[in-house]
């Protein structure tokens, strides 16, 4: 069978690749089509469009684009309808792919969405677009079913969290040749910073995460380079002793790191999964805060304590992200009983997003979807 995959960002790119396989292992024939990045490539799709062409951060940037957004949506749907596949599989990336998905479904395609709008969180007007385009949803966070089912009246798939299939598939590194590769310090403790992966998002926040390094000489900080963004692009931040980079191997310095500084986003659990002791920073463009102030109902912004329904892990937003707070909430973290408080909830976390299988239980579900069309 034919699928064609749409993933915007680099976690999409993740998740993306190991459905891919999953697929592939299922479906021997599997003829597959994506837009996504390297690691969808290296699964075997063919890959029509970089991830790094599509990714705009917050709702000014999006404004500042529309013309590129536009001419992107135009030659999707060409490249579709030239495809002709039996399943189009959306992967996050929703004010993209929602579009498609309305032209797709009128269309009589098969239409597949992996990995939900945060419709829950806001524009939760959506609902009548995705109940009326999207032919099945496979969600894979515990809340996100009772939220559809219950609230909705909407029919979903529970598949659970790709991510835990992506920690449990990556090679656990050897502490000292990952130290010596990458010319760390050979006995400092790790403190990671994760900034995100657009080059605005970096930006504004590892200025900030920095700012705080000459408070903690007995550790070493280390910027996790995104794939999305060049290596040279983090040069200018590398200006301390103490200041370290690793190009694309954030799995690795996450099962190494003693603490983290981690920009809001899937990273928090990421950085949960591995039991890593954290704080989240956000700050958004000010006008683009504003907008999303008013339109986003929820009481956290970390999937991590949205997960636990209770305050996990600190957030430091906006105005809050300050360096005398991130240097307060870091220390909390390094020594003492919010230490061990994290990491504790961090095992009941894991249990809620249930075990490894996401990717099959994905694949499986969409091809049966197809079948019984």
């Amino acid at each position: 069978m034919k699928y064609y995959i749409i993933a915007g960002e680099a976690s999409g790119d993740l998740h993306g690749s190991n459905l891919i396989k999953a697929l592939k292992e299922k479906d021997l024939d599997a003829d597959i089509r994506c837009w996504g990045g390297d690691l969808m490539k290296a699964a075997g799709a063919h890959l029509v469009k970089h991830y790094k062409e599509l990714a705009f951060m917050g709702f000014i940037e999006v404004i500042l684009n529309l013309g590129r957004i536009s001419k992107n949506i135009k030659f999707c749907k060409i490249d579709i309808a030239e495809f002709k596949p039996d399943a189009i599989i959306f992967i996050d990336y929703s004010g993209f792919n929602l579009r498609i998905a309305k032209w797709a479904k009128a269309n009589n395609f098969n239409t597949n969405y992996y990995i939900s709008p945060q419709i829950w969180a806001s524009r939760e007007g959506r609902i009548k677009n995705i109940k009326r385009d999207i032919n099945a949803m496979h969600v894979i966070l515990p809340f996100e079913k009772e939220f559809y089912e219950k609230k909705h009246g909407y029919n979903v798939n529970f598949v659970g969290h790709p991510l835990i299939d992506a920690i449990e598939n990556t090679p656990k590194p050897v502490n000292e040749s990952f130290r010596a590769s990458n010319n760390l310090d050979p006995i400092k403790p790790i403190i990671a910073l994760l900034p995100g992966s657009r080059k605005q998002e970096v930006e504004k926040m590892l200025e900030l995460m920095l700012s705080v390094v000459d408070d903690f000489k007995s550790y070493q900080f280390v910027i996790a380079g995104a794939p999305s963004l060049d290596d040279d692009f983090y040069e200018n931040f590398l200006n301390d002793k103490n200041i370290n980079f690793v190009s694309n191997q954030t799995y690795a310095l996450l099962s190494l790191s003693y603490a983290a500084l981690v920009t809001s986003g899937t990273a928090t659990l990421e950085t949960a999964l591995f039991k890593v002791p954290q704080v989240v920073c956000y700050r958004a463009n000010w006008l683009s805060y504003q907008i999303a102030k008013r339109i986003i109902t929820l009481k956290y912004i970390s999937l991590v304590n949205l997960i636990m329904n209770k305050e996990v892990v600190t957030e430091l937003i906006q105005d809050d992200l300050t360096s005398k707070n991130i240097k307060k909430e870091l220390s909390n973290i390094l020594i003492g009983p919010k230490r061990e408080q994290q990491i504790n909830a961090y095992s009941k976390l894991e249990n809620k997003l249930g075990g490894i299988g996401a990717s099959e239980n994905t694949a499986k579900s969409i091809i049966k979807n197809i079948s019984s069309k």
